[in-house]
């Protein structure tokens, strides 16, 4: 056991060159943790690597974490010098025992801008940290920087290459690299939130990420937004009681909803074609890697009554199944008030979804949902902010001319911000635009299809009374009964 100070510095000098040699000799450890153990039993490392997880002694830690936080900020003082491979190791120990020390991060963004250190190594860095500390919030926010960092750095070649579609091959082939790049980007993130989410239940940093990952990387992308609200469906039926996991997927809906609204609009426009030249008319003939193909969006290949009667299909089949799920896991985990939360929120939505588009569910005037968020009074959510993309620059504005209350999460979205439109689109082939006119032309010439059941206030009544009758729990009856007192004031006033 180590008392001086020589024998500390010794000691944690040979525990961190244990902790790089472990990284060098496996550079896919995913996991790290400690290891509990009071005192040091046996003259041996207190690092353990088996297959790809890293286990630190719980013993050394008292004299590992004072000496490496003291150096570092000596070093922040100017008072004691440390060279860049010295910086790396010491922040890197430091993390991965603290992860919540603002200094080290801000140390490996210095560390970033002069070159000693790679994006993708700082992220490895944090997912690392965030096994053993999966709601450590200064973790998150360096994420979010290195994230931003990588898309400035790939937004002025994509602009030259937008400005020069019809220039060099070679352009084509940084942009295919480029958009790989940031779609196995926005993969990792969502396995790394995913992780983080399963290990701390209601980890609302984690899923805040989520969401600005898909403002960010995932732009006006409808074929991400769907895909990720199909892969949900499984994790919220089995963690019905996280509250930051269904706000994630109401935030999913508002967003389809949102965008599946604005490309209806462009699509029965007379001048979406002046205003947006990257979309010609038919005739024209669309390049192929036009953004709204790239995105999967069908509103640009179906025009006037038939992108109307899409768009309202595919929205009343969210709506529709969004509710049945609801009404699913209301019915089989009785006594939940996320479920209860979750069901008042996706009928408040549809129920302003309705007055926006004159359905005939409800009279008066409402603001819309799908430009800003609007929070239901006795069921708050979440909305993202109204985009500011250049693509969607046709998107309403809401009557009141109010500006958006919103998340703090949910910050703006620069208007040249490089999406994943592009990678999108090359791995569907390039056929969204094409499949979905196909599919909408044939479904109008054989005739319109049967309308999903609609939400209304009958059917929420009626589903309100068979679960009255059938429920034995004290809470499912409390909730129950607050959901209709809530549907009588708020919407069926």
């Amino acid at each position: 056991m180590a008392e001086s100070e020589e024998e500390v510095d010794v000691l944690v000098q040979r525990v961190m060159k244990d902790i790089n040699n472990a990284f060098k000799r496996n550079p896919n450890i995913d996991e790290i943790g400690l290891i509990p153990c009071p005192e040091a039993r046996y003259n041996r490392s207190p690092i353990v690597l088996v297959e790809n997880k890293l286990g630190v002694e719980s013993w050394c830690v008292k004299f590992l974490l004072p000496y490496v936080h003291n150096k570092l900020l000596l070093y922040r003082q100017r008072k004691q010098w440390l060279d860049r491979e010295a910086l790396i190791d010491v922040t890197c120990t430091l993390l991965l025992l603290n992860p919540d020390f603002t200094t080290a991060w801000n140390v490996r963004k210095e560390l970033l801008e002069c070159g000693v250190l790679s994006p993708e190594k700082d992220l490895y860095l944090g997912k690392l940290a965030l096994t053993k500390f999966p709601k450590s919030p200064e973790t998150w926010i360096h994420r979010r920087w290195v994230l931003q960092r990588l898309q400035r750095e790939l937004c002025p070649g994509l602009g030259e290459r937008k400005e020069q579609a019809d220039g060099e091959h070679g352009d084509g082939g940084e942009a295919t690299r480029h958009g790989e790049r940031l779609r196995r980007l926005l993969q990792e993130e969502m396995r790394v939130c995913a992780d983080a989410a399963g290990r701390y239940p209601s980890n609302y940093n984690a899923w805040s990420h989520r969401i600005w990952v898909l403002q960010h990387l995932a732009k006006g992308n409808v074929k991400i937004l769907h895909d990720e609200l199909s892969s949900m469906r499984l994790w919220v039926s089995m963690h019905v009681s996280d509250h930051s996991g269904f706000h994630y997927r109401q935030f999913l809906l508002k967003a389809l909803v949102r965008e599946l609204s604005q490309q209806q609009q462009q699509a029965q426009s007379p001048a979406s074609s002046p205003l947006h030249p990257s979309s010609p008319p038919p005739s024209q003939g669309s390049p192929t890697n036009s953004p709204s193909q790239a995105n999967g969006e069908a509103s640009t290949a179906v025009r006037g009554p038939e992108a109307h009667v899409g768009a309202h299909t595919v929205v009343s089949q969210l709506f529709h199944d969004e509710m049945e799920l609801c009404t699913d896991l209301i019915e089989s985990y009785p006594g939940h008030e996320t479920l209860w939360c979750h069901r008042r929120h996706i009928f408040y939505l549809w129920h302003q979804w309705a007055q926006e588009k004159d359905l005939g569910q409800a009279n008066g005037d409402s603001p819309s949902l799908l430009n800003h968020a609007q929070e239901p009074p006795a069921a708050p959510s979440h909305a993202p902010p109204p985009s500011h993309h250049p693509e969607e620059a046709t998107a309403t504005v809401p009557a009141n001319g109010q500006q958006p209350t919103d998340m703090e999460v949910d910050g703006e979205v620069e208007p040249e911000i490089y999406s994943l439109s592009d990678a999108a689109g090359q791995q569907g082939g390039g056929s969204g635009s094409g499949s979905c006119y196909t599919r909408d032309t044939k479904r109008l010439k054989r005739g319109p299809t049967p309308p999903c059941p609609a939400p209304s206030l009958s059917t929420e009544d009626a589903f309100i009374s068979r679960v009255l009758a059938d429920c034995r729990s004290p809470e499912q009856r409390r909730f129950a009964t607050a959901y209709r007192k809530w549907l009588d004031s708020v919407i069926g006033q």
